[in-house]
């Protein structure tokens, strides 16, 4: 099963406990990181680029449920009120 990421205008929720905040995502990504070695060898990713991304599966952290987390609009995307990410920058 694949679920779609939450936007600026839609989010998770749980059709079963109706939780809206708590999940446990499994996910796979693909990536193009930028490492930067220092001389001992130690590395850390200075850059990370997202090339893909599939969420296998979303569990609701309150009541345990797989199949019941569904993706439903946010209310302020109902109210035509710029959700948070939504801001148009001049």
């Amino acid at each position: 099963m694949s679920i779609s990421v939450p936007t600026g205008k839609r989010r998770w929720r749980c059709a079963q406990c109706g939780n809206l905040t708590r999940f446990d995502v499994t996910r796979t990504v693909r990536s193009r990181d930028y490492l930067h070695f220092d001389l001992s060898g130690a590395s850390r990713v200075e850059e990370s680029e997202v090339l893909g991304e599939t969420v296998e599966q979303v569990r609701c952290r309150w009541c345990d449920a797989v199949d019941s987390v569904e993706v439903v609009d946010r209310p302020a995307a109902e109210e035509g009120v710029p959700a948070e990410g939504d801001v148009e920058r001049a």
